[in-house]
């Protein structure tokens, strides 16, 4: 059976310079059965209600701006998997989105995982609104998809205040409040403590400063929600403070 995976996505960069991140995200895909369909739970496909991807050819959105030409030819022609969509909106009461293309927080790590762009991906949004609390609730609704060989995946940032980055900071280089707020979301999900977790606004140290807003960390929910056995599979930060990890819930 498949495992939930929460990924760290970065600078849409990671796509042409992959780093750490990238063989991280090779090697796991290889260790991995390999999925016959993909559901992805983005940071960058915010939206006031539930929706689920049903665009029978979505596009490669290059949803940034102000980064190098080779970045915005980089396309991944993964296709759709209409019927695996309407199953996925009917457990969750959501409305299909017709239009709906690929955004950066799913195809960039999966061009890294799955470069033959040759599996079926489909989107779920993020009503980051609601919290945390319901995107455990969608992960849980669509565990059982994991037995049935599809990969379920949210991909967003361990930390995420852009702020604050050092673009000039060295590999090594780590800010101290954000490795103390991925330390603490690592010691409670290694502690099972989904109470804590679901309130880390008000328990985590720095939350607000590593989160100004819910989005980057939400699809970490949804993982858990998802699967049940917490492991790391890679952690490390770039730019002193954008945190790099990436965990799995079997």
């Amino acid at each position: 059976m498949l495992p939930s995976l929460f990924i760290s996505h970065g600078s849409p960069m990671l796509a042409l310079q992959p780093g750490a991140s990238g063989p991280a995200l090779a090697g796991l895909a290889r260790a991995l059965p390999h999925p016959k369909a993909i559901v992805v739970v983005s940071a960058h496909w915010e939206s006031r209600e539930l929706l689920v991807m049903g665009n029978p050819q979505p596009q490669t959105w290059h949803d940034f701006h102000g980064f190098p030409p080779a970045l915005y030819a980089v396309q991944y022609p993964a296709p759709s998997a209409p019927e695996l969509a309407r199953q996925v909106a009917e457990r969750l009461g959501a409305r299909l989105d017709t239009q709906r293309p690929f955004d950066h927080g799913a195809w960039v790590p999966l061009s890294l995982m799955y470069p033959e762009a040759n599996i079926p991906v489909i989107q779920v949004s993020l009503p980051s609104q609601a919290g945390p609390a319901l995107q455990l609730k969608v992960g849980q609704a669509l565990s059982t998809l994991r037995e049935e060989g599809i990969l379920l995946l949210g991909s967003g940032s361990i930390t995420h205040n852009l702020g604050e980055l050092d673009w000039h900071a060295g590999p090594d280089a780590v800010e101290p409040w954000a490795l103390a707020f991925r330390d603490w979301v690592v010691e409670r999900m290694e502690a099972g403590d989904e109470k804590a977790l679901l309130d880390y606004r008000r328990q985590a140290p720095f939350a607000a400063r590593n989160h100004p807003s819910d989005e980057h960390l939400l699809p970490l929910f949804f993982a858990m929600g998802a699967g049940a056995r917490f492991g790391i599979v890679h952690q490390g930060f770039t730019l002193g403070a954008l945190g790099m990890d990436i965990y799995r819930f079997d």
